[in-house]
C-alpha cells in the first residue's frame, strides 16, 4: 500500500433509510508512521459517514471514536515501528454498536497508566478506556496469533429516536 489508509472492504451493504448505520467490516492497513495516524483517522472518518453516521444524532459516538483511532494508531506506530512494518486498523459496525481495533506485530501488552503530573506521555490508554467507558462501551487488549496485538474499543450506537 502507498501511506494512503483506504479501505478493505470485507462486508458491508447498502444503508436501509431509518434502520441505523449501514452495517459492515473494513480494514486500513497503514505503514507503521507518524503520517499514518491522521490517515487512518480520516479515513475511518469518511467510512463512518458513508455508512450513515451523520448529524447530531451521531456526532458524539464519531467524535470518541476518532478520538480512539487517533490515540491507538499513534501508540502502535510509536511503540511497535521497529518490529511491524503496517498497522492495521479494522472497523466494525454491527446493529447497535461499532468497534474499533487496532493490530501491530509488537508482543508488548500495554496497561492504561494513572494520572502521573511527572510524565509527559503515558496516558492514551487511560484516555481510550475513558472515554469507552463514559460512552457506555468496552475496551480491551488481546494477543494475536502471530504474536502481536490488538487494542480494541467497542461503543453502542445511540438508539433511534422515538417518534
Amino acid at each position: 500500500m502507498s501511506g494512503a489508509a483506504e479501505a478493505e472492504p470485507r462486508r458491508g451493504g447498502p444503508r436501509r433509510a431509518g434502520a441505523g448505520p449501514a452495517e459492515g467490516v473494513w480494514r486500513f492497513p497503514v505503514p507503521a508512521e507518524q503520517a499514518s495516524v491522521p490517515l487512518t483517522r480520516h479515513a475511518v472518518r469518511d467510512r463512518l459517514l458513508a455508512q450513515g453516521m451523520t448529524g447530531v444524532r451521531y456526532q458524539e459516538l464519531v467524535d470518541d471514536l476518532l478520538l480512539i483511532v487517533s490515540e491507538l494508531v499513534g501508540n502502535a506506530v510509536t511503540h511497535a515501528a521497529e518490529l511491524t512494518p503496517e498497522v492495521t486498523t479494522e472497523l466494525t459496525v454491527r446493529r447497535g454498536w461499532v468497534r474499533v481495533s487496532v493490530e501491530d506485530g509488537d508482543p508488548y501488552h500495554p496497561k492504561a497508566l494513572e494520572c502521573d503530573t511527572v510524565r509527559t506521555g503515558g496516558r492514551g490508554l487511560l484516555l481510550v478506556k475513558s472515554v469507552t467507558l463514559q460512552a457506555g462501551g468496552v475496551c480491551d487488549v488481546e494477543r494475536t496469533g502471530e504474536g502481536g496485538k490488538v487494542i480494541w474499543a467497542s461503543l453502542p450506537v445511540p438508539p433511534e429516536p422515538e417518534d
